[in-house]
């Protein structure tokens, strides 16, 4: 963990300066200013972009009934591009803006889920559905029931004629 953190926090802005000053002294230092800005307010715009189509994705995933993992994932992974590409820097912009693009974030996705797959395991699967009638004794051995008793105290015909004059 340690050799991961001393590459994130001091090999990374090391050489984020160094292409800086080649850069700045190749192409001087208003363009190299330019520049910055620029992928900055390009990666402002395309992550915000990025974002509302996960979002609607997720909205769309929660109204057809589905878990929505992918647009979660996907979220998660532009706000790190996000995040990349508002930070100065010609490295952190290019992993940025890889991370934007849809097929970049479909391979990690794809990764980062085989990963959770085979470190999370689920447990008491069977808890919580439905006890089918008619089934065998055996096939709902694992299944709770619980019965409750209930009493109706107002329906929506009470309500209208409460209603009324």
């Amino acid at each position: 963990m340690l050799p991961r953190l001393f590459l994130l926090f001091v090999t990374v802005p090391v050489l984020e300066l160094f292409i800086f000053l080649v850069l700045g002294q190749r192409i001087g230092i208003g363009a190299t200013f330019v520049i910055i800005l620029l992928t900055g307010f390009l990666g402002a715009y395309l992550a915000k972009s990025q974002g509302l189509k996960a979002l609607a994705r997720y909205q769309e995933s929660l109204a057809q009934g589905r878990l929505p993992h992918e647009a979660i994932i996907d979220s998660l992974l532009i706000l790190i591009a996000g995040a990349l590409l508002l930070t100065p820097g010609f490295l952190t912009d290019a992993l940025g803006f890889a991370l934007l693009a849809p097929s970049v974030r479909e391979v990690i996705r794809g990764r980062l889920e085989k990963s959770l797959k085979e470190r999370i395991t689920v447990a008491g699967q069977g808890m919580g559905m439905p006890v089918r009638k008619g089934g065998s004794a055996s096939s709902n051995a694992g299944a709770r029931v619980i019965t409750v008793e209930a009493e109706v105290v107002e329906t929506s015909a009470d309500r209208s004629r409460d209603d009324q004059p």
